[in-house]
């Protein structure tokens, strides 16, 4: 009954939110189109980008506290244009253009448990407080909060148990430019990104859980790109060896499951020189795979990677199974993203590491997705259960 409900209140709404947007002109500016040249200006290219369809502020890292607990934390901010984006029949822009999402994780390794939240603003009065400024790194949506400062990513983050997370990042090496040749410009599907990287950023900062405070220090990773593409999907290794060089790969699909050509990777080594990767130049084979209760998406869960030009064969193994996060109601996606081990060699030199995996495409619900499950989070089989119908 519930979908024989919703189903003509989304049609009809469509025709009139269609008016509704043009009449209060959400269309914005036009948006710019592809990037075409990488060049990165610095503090600049981290500002708000007025005209992208798409950005992000991307930060994984890897930390010890004082006492020897380790986890890693994954926070992510995201800026998005709504212009040419429906949710079924329904204009994006009539709820809000931009709109603005946030994702903040920890892996806590050391007791095996995995906690995230998300959240999203349509910058409207009553909904989450946002700014992202276009002349300053300045990035706040709710009380999570990134800013530059001299040079240095101050973090700060919440989860709804009670955890506050701040931290203090400062780059060890130069940006690493990444995409085809390195020429900063990744190519995805139906356009591309402007794509920057800090591989290496020290970390020092401080848990705070219910009043008990702790000190940590580690190692980070920022992504930084903007551009304007189609939803597609991903897997994608963030990789710091002990040895203090680095590798990122990644891997796009095409509608039928098969890997693109203009997949590529990035070799950091240890005094900030880099080398691009083209799709042949790595293996990417999975070894073990993990299936969700929550949602029945079938995840690989272990890795083998072979990079043979330099002579890298390692594996990758997840901390946790489980770190699956279900963002239907904020970026309406439910991918995996988690920390992982690093285990292998090195031109036959033994070499450790650790990693950040992300898994994008394996759960496909946001194909069938409707209004109501972004404006309720949730799908229209839990919506029924509180509705009087």
């Amino acid at each position: 009954m519930s979908q024989n409900f919703f189903k003509p209140l989304e049609y009809y709404a469509s025709t009139a939110l269609d008016g509704v947007a043009s009449i209060l002109g959400y269309g914005g500016g036009k948006l710019d189109d592809a990037p075409m040249d990488g060049t990165v200006t610095l503090p600049d290219d981290l500002f708000a980008q007025k005209n992208a369809q798409t950005e992000w502020w991307y930060y994984t890292g890897h930390c010890e506290t004082a006492t020897g607990r380790e986890f890693g934390f994954e926070l992510v901010f995201f800026k998005r244009r709504t212009d040419l984006d429906r949710l079924g029949v329904v204009p994006m822009t009539a709820l809000a253009n931009p709109m603005y999402f946030a994702h903040f994780a920890i892996s806590d390794i050391t007791r095996g448990k995995f906690t995230y939240d998300h959240m999203r603003s349509f910058d409207k009065p009553f909904d989450n407080p946002v700014s992202m400024s276009e002349t300053a790194c300045d990035i706040r949506l709710g009380d999570w909060t990134l800013r530059e400062v001299a040079g240095k990513h101050l973090l700060h983050a919440t989860l709804s148990d009670g955890t506050v997370f701040d931290a203090v990042l400062e780059s060890e090496k130069p940006i690493v430019m990444n995409g085809e040749g390195g020429s900063g410009i990744t190519l995805k599907k139906s356009g591309a990104s402007k794509h920057f990287s800090y591989t290496r950023m020290r970390v020092d900062g401080q848990l705070n859980e219910n009043g008990s405070v702790e000190r940590f220090t580690g190692k980070a990773w920022m992504d930084r790109e903007y551009g304007i593409w189609e939803q597609g999907e991903w897997d994608w290794f963030s990789i710091q060896f002990d040895d203090e060089s680095e590798l990122m790969i990644y891997q796009f699909d095409d509608a039928g499951g098969h890997v693109k050509g203009d997949s590529t990777g990035t070799y950091v080594m240890p005094d900030g020189t880099c080398e691009s990767l083209k799709r042949a130049d790595f293996e990417i084979e999975a070894t073990d795979f993990w299936t969700s209760e929550r949602t029945g998406a079938e995840y690989p869960s272990g890795w083998n990677v072979k990079v043979a030009k330099l002579g890298i064969d390692i594996h990758i193994e997840p901390y946790i199974e489980d770190q699956e996060l279900d963002t239907r109601g904020s970026t309406m996606i439910v991918y995996w993203e988690g920390a992982c081990s690093v285990n292998g060699t090195k031109a036959g030199t033994p070499v450790k590491g650790r990693a950040y995996v992300e898994l994008v495409g394996y759960d496909r619900s946001h194909e069938t997705a409707g209004i109501a499950d972004f404006l309720f989070g949730g799908s229209i089989k839990e919506i029924k259960e509180w509705l009087p119908l």
